[in-house]
């Protein structure tokens, strides 16, 4: 049976890191959020947009309750229905940036439903320039600690607000292969759900097309992005402009890419059968992390972010299998490029993009 467009799930990314944590203050510098790389951006090349700077939210703070307000009703009001936080668990129950999280779930506000995003990898310094920095180092303990990170969500997962799929809490991991045996973990996640009154734990694993996420315990996936934009374009050796703007001796410049050419590559025609949840990105533009080590999808505009939008939508409706869900990468990874909060360049167009796809997409 055909789903509906209203039956879609659009979930965005959401980075936590705009507050300052004693471990930033230590490695970066007093009062280091987000905000102090994204401040500090220039252009590193002819038409280059830097710095990409916040609009109607300012540069906030995460620990400000209104905050996390304006930023739901502006999601909810342009057809974002949820958020993926990211989260940290490190092992050994060290976590890092979770006061945000930890209040939305204790005080039960803003109303929009949410879900966990694991970013179970080590902390290093290589989108800063310290490439074999290693800051803090993920650790898988053992089965004892898999129970505590459970119980630890326990909470959040029975939340009202918690997204759920057939009474199944949806959790994405971030690098499957980590764990050192995910079959195990997965089963253990979903026997402990099945005590808490859950019918599972609905695992989503970020890896590339060809993962059998079937054989690691996982519900489904989805890919790599930006990579994956790139592998498809290079795939069809469509690179064209692309290749030529992206050679530069002694890393001049970033490597730079063209998002019109990414978007008209991108044909999700060619997905059907796949079984793998979209990701799509509005924008990439992480030069005010990694400067010259950095990528650039040039070009990025409202109208052609709608037209990749609306591609997602259709292919979600009409061929993708199992669960109806868009994720967007991201809801405000400034630091990243890659947001859909309004900026003072584009306002906000992109949300509105979303808005407008949704509201005259024919059932």
């Amino acid at each position: 049976m055909q789903a509906m467009a209203s039956e879609v799930r659009v979930l965005s990314f959401y980075l936590p890191q705009y507050h300052p944590i004693p471990e930033n203050d230590l490695w970066w510098g007093k009062g280091f959020t987000e905000w102090t790389n994204v401040t500090q951006a220039r252009p590193l090349f002819r038409g280059h947009h830097q710095p990409n700077l916040p609009a109607d939210l300012g540069f906030y703070d995460l620990r400000v309750p209104e905050v996390r307000e304006m930023q739901s009703k502006l999601a909810l009001d342009h057809g974002v229905d949820g958020f993926c936080y990211w989260h940290y668990w490190f092992g050994n129950g060290k976590r890092l940036l979770e006061r945000p999280f930890d209040e939305v779930v204790k005080s039960g506000k803003p109303a929009i439903p949410f879900c966990l995003a694991w970013a179970n990898q080590s902390w290093t310094g290589i989108w800063h320039g310290l490439k074999d920095h290693v800051l803090i180092t993920q650790e898988y303990p053992g089965e004892a600690d898999h129970r505590d990170h459970f119980n630890h969500l326990l909470p959040a997962f029975l939340d009202e607000r918690y997204i759920k799929i057939d009474n199944k809490p949806l959790f994405v991991v971030y690098i499957p292969d980590g764990i050192p045996d995910p079959k195990r973990f997965t089963a253990l996640w979903n026997e402990l759900a099945v005590k808490n009154g859950f019918n599972g734990i609905y695992f989503v694993g970020i890896h590339y097309m060809g993962w059998d996420h079937l054989k690691e315990g996982f519900d489904a996936k989805t890919i790599h992005q930006p990579s994956h934009y790139v592998f498809v374009q290079q795939e069809q050796q469509k690179i064209r402009e692309s290749r030529r703007m992206n050679w530069f001796p002694k890393r001049e410049k970033p490597a730079i890419y063209s998002y019109p050419d990414l978007v008209d590559t991108y044909d999700f025609a060619r997905f059907r059968g796949k079984d793998f949840i979209p990701t799509i990105v509005p924008n990439w533009d992480n030069t005010s992390r990694s400067k010259y080590s950095g990528w650039v999808f040039r070009g990025s505009t409202p109208e052609l972010f709608k037209k990749h939008f609306r591609d997602a939508l259709d292919y979600v409706v009409n061929h993708q299998q199992g669960e109806k869900i868009i994720f967007i990468k991201s809801w405000n990874e400034w630091a990243e490029g890659n947001y859909l909060e309004p900026d003072q360049r584009w306002g906000r167009s992109y949300l509105e993009a979303i808005r407008e796809v949704r509201s005259s997409f024919k059932e």
